[in-house]
């Protein structure tokens, strides 16, 4: 039996639930276990980053602060950005920190391509940006050589948020959105269009893919595949 990839839409979710879940995945998952990809949204929060300074959380007014331990300063997460969480063993994949950074990067690049938006990416400062403003950002926190934390795509985001922070950090960081460029209003629609490119970034298109709509009680647990699933050596 091949190896599968996991595909969850998960709907809108607390993201204080969001993390534990993840985090609980990843600490019981073994060598054997699928990897997932979380599809989903968040009510409006501020996150920060393990280097997070709360000075860039300029006025958070009702929105809650929640502190994570993703790399990265702070953000804005609410209704209309798409969060993909990628639940990978990346040691099995065989992908090193930065090829994982890119292959999300150039997956999201390759998204906005499809949409006639001209996407692009920094070196010194992680994410997706057209033109001076940013789109896409990233956080990942890796353990045991499994990842979680991800990326978060503006679709039709309110970007008001954002002028409460200093978006990673950096003052007077402009955003955008999908939406204002032309691209689809359904955040749907983009995440069924975002993950074949990243399976393809990623190299993992190779394998079967479930999907899967998860009710709003409940939360994923790890799921283990038959051993012969993951041989013990490298794909």
């Amino acid at each position: 039996m091949e190896k599968t990839n996991v595909i969850r839409h998960l709907g809108l979710r607390d993201y204080a639930q969001a993390y534990a879940a993840m985090r609980r995945f990843t600490e019981i998952r073994d060598r054997d276990t699928n990897d997932e990809f979380w599809f989903l949204e968040h009510p409006a929060v501020f996150t920060l980053g393990i280097n997070g300074q709360r000075h860039n959380v300029l006025d958070a007014g009702v929105i809650p602060v929640i502190q994570s331990d993703r790399g990265g300063q702070v953000t804005y997460h609410g209704p209309g950005q798409l969060v993909v969480y990628p639940l990978l063993d990346i040691r099995r994949a065989e992908l090193g920190p930065r090829q994982l950074v890119t292959g999300l990067e150039s997956a999201v690049i390759a998204l906005l391509r499809d949409y006639g938006i001209a996407g692009e990416v920094r070196s010194k400062a992680p994410g997706v940006y057209v033109g001076d403003a940013k789109i896409a950002s990233l956080g990942l926190r890796i353990r045991r050589g499994c990842c979680y934390h991800g990326l978060a795509l503006n679709v039709t985001t309110d970007l008001e948020p954002f002028r409460r922070i200093n978006p990673c950090g950096l003052e007077g960081l402009q955003l955008t959105r999908i939406v204002d460029l032309g691209g689809p209003a359904e955040v749907e629609t983009v995440a069924g269009d975002l993950l074949q490119h990243l399976l393809n970034r990623l190299e993992l298109s190779e394998y079967s893919v479930r999907e899967t709509v998860i009710a709003p009680a409940t939360f994923p647990v790890a799921e283990a595949a038959p051993v012969s699933q993951h041989p013990a050596t490298s794909r």
